[in-house]
């Protein structure tokens, strides 16, 4: 069934995709504006070999014609996807460059600008400025998913061999650029730029599982007795090792945060990842690294602030403390300890 609106032919197509168990997926084909696109209606024809299979299977092709026949309908009326009530003519680049923005001018999650930025150049690759929200379909989805498995990062800079990049983007960063884009979509959803979500039943990339580096206890230990030009990064880092603390609330921690509570001191701090609140009780081997307590809002660990500088000096303490391991603040929260034995005999050595 198909109707005309200023000469253009526009028609809503019951199809069928078979899929790899031998089930039947069935879809709306609508063709509207001179545009395409599909309506996954999540109906399935199985393989029916009894009667009361073959009848769930007739009421299900049946759902389907109803929903065509409603679809058809609000073509003929100008009112398919709501229209009126949402935005889907909306700039779809336009919409995301100002996601990146707002990352940008937001302090809490400046951290994470670069990962959309990166993601924006590979979308601008992707598609056009002349794509909307109308154009975002579930294949559209998929098509970006293939286009990061054959694209490749630093693209100015990048051989071809035999047609492929030499250097394709990690799987961490396929899964990183394809959840932006979720979460672009997602946003748009809630803003009521689009009626449906296009990314109902994409699967993104899956993470790729990498071996964890840890730090035991003697290594740790030899830290404590190895020499730092840094001497901030060193109290830092340990106090991280002690507390569990990330480098971002670190970094931000003031003395404001810091309570005294009779013999146990507490941190009251909001956490720069997450943005809730938190209460962190820490050990007395941790106190010390603090030092001496200044005003409420001075920086508990002034003139610490985590870059390339930062990085480089971290490994060279580690060299010289006999540790090979690739080593990044990260992995100083991951070595929380509560057993003050432990950390009775590193004290003196810390805090020297």
């Amino acid at each position: 069934m198909s109707t005309k609106k200023n000469g253009k032919k526009e028609s809503v197509t019951l199809r069928e995709k078979k899929l790899a168990n031998g089930n039947i997926s069935l879809y709306l084909d609508i063709y509207r504006d001179g545009k395409r696109s599909y309506e996954f209606l999540k109906l399935y024809i199985t393989k029916a070999s009894t009667p009361l299979e073959r009848e769930i299977n007739r009421q299900t092709r049946a759902t389907a014609q109803a929903i065509k026949a409603k679809r058809q309908i609000e073509l003929q009326n100008n009112e398919y996807g709501f229209n009126s009530q949402f935005k889907m003519d909306t700039p779809f680049l336009e919409y995301y460059r100002k996601m990146c923005d707002d990352r940008a001018k937001n302090q809490e999650s400046r951290g994470n600008y670069q990962n959309w930025f990166s993601c924006l150049k590979h979308l601008e690759r992707y598609c056009s400025e002349d794509t909307t929200f109308r154009d975002i379909t579930p294949e559209w989805n998929e098509g970006f998913k293939s286009f990061l498995d054959t694209t490749g990062k630093d693209l100015h800079k990048l051989k071809y061999d035999d047609g492929k990049p030499v250097k394709p983007l990690s799987q961490n960063s396929k899964v990183s650029y394809f959840n932006k884009l979720r979460a672009a979509i997602n946003q748009a959803y809630d803003d009521r730029i689009i009626p449906i979500n296009p990314l109902r039943g994409v699967e993104g990339f899956k993470q790729e599982e990498t071996e964890r580096v840890y730090l035991i206890f003697d290594e740790v230990k030899e830290l404590a007795k190895t020499p730092c030009r840094n001497a901030v990064l060193k109290r830092a880092f340990l106090f991280s090792c002690l507390t569990g603390l990330r480098k971002s609330d670190i970094e931000r921690l003031k003395w404001g945060n810091v309570e005294n509570f009779g013999d146990y001191v507490r941190i009251n701090f909001k956490q720069k990842k997450t943005g809730g609140r938190q209460y962190l009780d820490i050990s007395d081997q941790a106190v010390p690294f603090m030092g001496e307590r200044g005003h409420d809002d001075e920086l508990v660990f002034s003139g610490f602030k985590y870059s390339a500088y930062l990085l480089l000096e971290l490994s060279k303490w580690c060299m010289n403390a006999g540790i090979k391991k690739n080593v990044t603040f990260h992995i100083a929260r991951h070595m929380k300890y509560s057993n003050k034995l432990y950390f009775s005999a590193l004290q003196s050595q810390i805090c020297r």
